[in-house]
């Protein structure tokens, strides 16, 4: 049987950071990165952004050129994933029905796209926005002339493609079952911005409402919604977040519901096994310590290299900065730390000229911001954050104040 000293589970944004970590901080060791998919490493926010949108083509959405890999002698098990993980014998068994021995194992392989449950949630045309083939498949039907498209969820991945498709010409519903969109991750005011950019654009936006099933003959051709109404639709995009990839780890008893468990380090409650990236659950300093998963490129990469430097002999714990973006239409929002708890909210600039902040507080304490196509607030505020700034009310909402200014 073969033995590897680093195996990496997941070949995304977590998996890819921890093996570049490694090399860097001088790991001589052999690696390998068992993927799903056979592309290697790429980045995926572009997916439902530029990508889509046609802006960016597809080899430049790689992490590290694919020769990368080779030169830094970091095998590639493409298309195939891990099946079982024997935690006693350190063993993982693969798709292919081989096994290998690891030294240390991490597990990078963030989640898989919900899916519905309901009926004629398995016609063809119902696509979800995770992978390069989610998008391809989708991207052709629309230059095949699908035009009319229904898109089931209100968070950033639903905006965005909504976002892209209306530029693409085709006719946009957008269906939230919450009462605003953005729901879990911005205060009211940021979703009601948001609600009307969409509208404004053309997308037939309704928060508050429930899907009953999807109609069609072999291919979807309408969205019944709870109240018996049916919408239209050529195609379906359904954006309700994600589930965690975590089943072979828990199935070997590591701990977990929301994900897998890790401590300040990344370690599981397994020997020698760690998790980062979207697939792992840890107390968040910046979420007043609440055991939470941050779905995000800073956080990815950022887990990854507290692992890479645990390996490599020099522990931290785990204390990075969390931000987070997202492009609609030409606008750039910022997000610096975790709004969660907030009490307070605080306005700076004008919603209508379309570049603001939304500064949030508990306690009187900055815990986070909302920055609209408003990069300083952005960089400072970050400092605001990190240092628990409670700045004074009105100088906080007056625009013409820089945020340094109220350290």
């Amino acid at each position: 049987m073969d033995k590897t000293d680093i195996i990496i589970v997941g070949g995304g944004h977590a998996g890819a950071q921890c093996a570049i970590a490694l090399r860097q901080n001088g790991f001589t060791g052999s690696i390998a990165i068992i993927g799903r998919e056979s592309e290697p490493p790429y980045e995926r926010p572009p997916l439902s952004k530029e990508y889509f949108a046609r802006e960016k083509t597809f080899d430049r959405l790689y992490i590290r050129p694919p020769q990368f890999w080779d030169e830094k002698e970091v095998q590639m098990l493409l298309g195939r994933e891990v099946t079982s993980v024997d935690p006693v014998a350190h063993v993982v068994t693969l798709s292919d029905g081989t096994s290998r021995e690891y030294g240390h194992l991490v597990w990078a392989t963030g989640g898989d796209p919900r899916r519905l449950s309901c009926v004629g949630a398995d016609l063809s045309g119902i696509h979800a926005v995770r992978t390069r083939a989610d998008c391809d498949q989708l991207m052709g039907e629309v230059d095949g002339g699908v035009k009319n498209i229904a898109v089931i969820g209100g968070g950033y991945i639903g905006l965005e493609a909504a976002a892209v498709l209306t530029k693409l010409g085709c006719h946009v519903t957008l269906l939230e079952a919450a009462p605003r969109v953005l729901a879990r991750v911005a205060g009211p005011e940021l979703s009601a911005f948001y609600e009307g950019e969409h509208r404004a654009h053309g997308v037939d936006l309704r928060t508050g409402v429930t899907v009953d099933s999807l109609v069609g003959d072999g291919r979807v051709t309408g969205v019944k919604l709870g109240d018996g109404s049916i919408v239209p639709a050529d195609a379906v995009i359904v954006g309700i977040g994600i589930v965690p990839a975590v089943g072979p780890l828990i199935a070997a008893g590591a701990a977990g519901a929301n994900g897998i468990d890790i401590d300040e380090y990344c370690r599981t409650s397994l020997p020698d096994v760690f998790a980062i990236g979207d697939c792992a659950s840890f107390a968040c300093d910046y979420a007043g310590g609440t055991v939470m998963r941050v779905e995000s490129v800073q956080n990815a990469n950022d887990q990854a290299t507290c692992v890479a430097k645990a390996l490599c002999g020099t522990s931290a714990p785990y204390k990075a900065f969390p931000w987070f973006w997202s492009n609609q239409y030409d606008l750039k929002l910022q997000t610096a730390g975790i709004s969660l708890g907030y009490d307070q909210t605080v306005l700076r600039g004008d919603m209508a000229s379309r570049s603001f902040s939304i500064v949030y507080l508990q306690g009187g304490r900055v815990i986070a911001l909302d920055c609209v196509n408003m990069v300083k607030d952005y960089v400072q505020g970050r400092k605001l954050v990190e240092a628990g700034a409670t700045p004074d009310i009105a100088a906080l909402a007056d625009a013409s104040v820089p945020l340094k200014e109220l350290m």
